[in-house]
């Protein structure tokens, strides 16, 4: 996929903190439960935190139980890029922020009660929140 925003990995690491730069850059994954944006309940807007695209609306995030904000759909289909993960011996779909390809999280299909029945599981760290005005 060719993106909006593109960036040497110096370039990256010159923007981002190094916790940032592992998740967003190199597909780590934040310790469930250590998330400024777990327990965030404001009405806004979740937006990458390399990038500062527009990802997730408030009113789609729930409590998953997970240890990491869930959100039952992204603010647009084109917002964010899947791409199957295998990584772990595993098959999970990666979610990557479709206008610079950062690393956001996973996105799963046991959102259930939620209407779209996902349950996107974002790294609080790919994140930046700004309340509703």
């Amino acid at each position: 996929m060719e993106y909006n925003v593109t960036k040497s990995d110096e370039e990256w690491r010159q923007e981002l903190s190094p916790d940032q730069f592992s998740v967003l850059r190199e597909a780590a994954t934040e310790r469930p439960w250590t998330g400024e944006l777990l327990d965030e309940e404001r009405a806004g807007l979740y937006t990458c935190a390399a990038c500062g695209a527009e990802l997730f609306k408030s009113g789609t995030k729930f409590d998953s139980g997970c240890g990491w904000p869930s959100f039952y759909e992204s603010v647009r289909p084109e917002a964010v890029e899947l791409i199957e993960d295998d990584s772990l011996g595993m098959v999970r779909t990666e979610v990557r922020c479709a206008s610079c390809g950062s690393h956001l999280g996973h996105v799963f299909d046991d959102g259930f009660g939620t209407p779209t029945g996902d349950r996107y599981c974002m790294n609080s760290i790919s994140l930046n929140f700004t309340p509703a005005e």
